[in-house]
């Protein structure tokens, strides 16, 4: 028998992976597997993939095939801990707050509701009732930085021509006044409101959720696509002392605040989505939202 007889059953040969071409796949007929050397790929990735489970698109034996999650070794789970920690401390969160849910007594229906950010701005609640003055001039402020928001966002659409910004505060402000009016919280006890806040004049308005912080987002992520870096840190900071204030005269309660976060990073790229449909649908067509310069570029 030669020597080249006793070796293993290894075929080697030259594949692309879209990106290089020297990657030398292998072919193990012990343990029918196939890798790419180079490949960075941990097992269950390459499992899934041999499996046909990759991308949705069942293949290569279908149900029949072997489950990915028992082609897992150690290394696997080590290399999930180290290189994906953010995925595994959510589902520590999950489990933590999973016990804390299915432990937590209920607040009874006729107490007030329990709200954290209320719990950590009680002194500045009680600074602020007594100095109605300067509750007023904080209220001032506010009301300032709103218009500084609706200012930047009416702007970028009429006089940069970009449409986007504005398209996101429509969509935003006609869900807030849906799931505002659908659900009416009730006022929290200690609220303490201003003639001079928006919106002016001690007029009702939706507590779910909190416009302000909603639309400065909007406006800081279109600061931040235009590379306005220092702007948009400068909203930041303002919609995060605005929230504090907010907190500390109870006109919003502490999920408001978060919901506003997300509604202003979720409008902006549902404003995002709508435009590349509107170029491809309406180009040429004559007058759009969107100027004729972005619809060119």
């Amino acid at each position: 028998m030669s020597v080249a007889a006793a070796k293993p059953a290894v075929s080697r040969r030259h594949v692309s992976n879209g990106n290089n071409t020297n990657n030398v796949a292998i072919d193990d007929d012990h343990n029918h597997q196939r890798r790419i050397v180079g490949d960075k790929n941990t097992r269950m990735e390459i499992a899934a993939k041999n499996n046909g489970y990759a991308n949705g698109v069942i293949g290569g034996g279908g149900w029949r095939s072997k489950a990915s999650f028992m082609t897992w070794t150690t290394r696997d789970v080590v290399y999930v801990a180290r290189h994906h920690w953010i995925p595994c401390m959510f589902a520590a969160g999950l489990l933590f707050f999973m016990g804390v849910e299915y432990t937590l007594q209920m607040i009874p229906a006729r107490s007030e509701p329990f709200d954290l950010g209320f719990v950590a701005t009680r002194s500045l609640n009680r600074v602020l009732a007594s100095s109605p003055d300067l509750n007023t001039v904080l209220a001032a402020l506010n009301t300032v930085f709103v218009l500084m928001q609706t200012t930047y966002i009416v702007w970028t659409w009429l006089v940069e021509g970009r449409a986007r910004a504005t398209i996101s505060a429509l969509f935003m402000f006609t869900c807030r006044g849906i799931l505002g009016y659908s659900t009416q919280l009730p006022l929290p006890q200690d609220f303490l409101g201003s003639g001079v806040d928006f919106p002016v004049g001690n007029v009702s308005f939706f507590l779910f959720f909190s416009g302000h912080v909603a639309g400065s987002m909007i406006a800081s992520l279109d600061m931040r696509r235009m590379q306005r870096f220092k702007l948009a840190r400068v909203f930041d900071i303002l919609n995060v002392l605005q929230s504090i204030r907010l907190l500390g005269t109870r006109g919003h309660y502490t999920i408001d605040l978060a919901v506003g976060v997300g509604a202003g990073i979720l409008f902006d790229s549902l404003a995002g989505k709508y435009e590349e449909m509107s170029r491809r649908h309406h180009l040429g067509t004559g007058f759009s939202l969107i100027s004729k310069d972005s619809l060119v570029n």
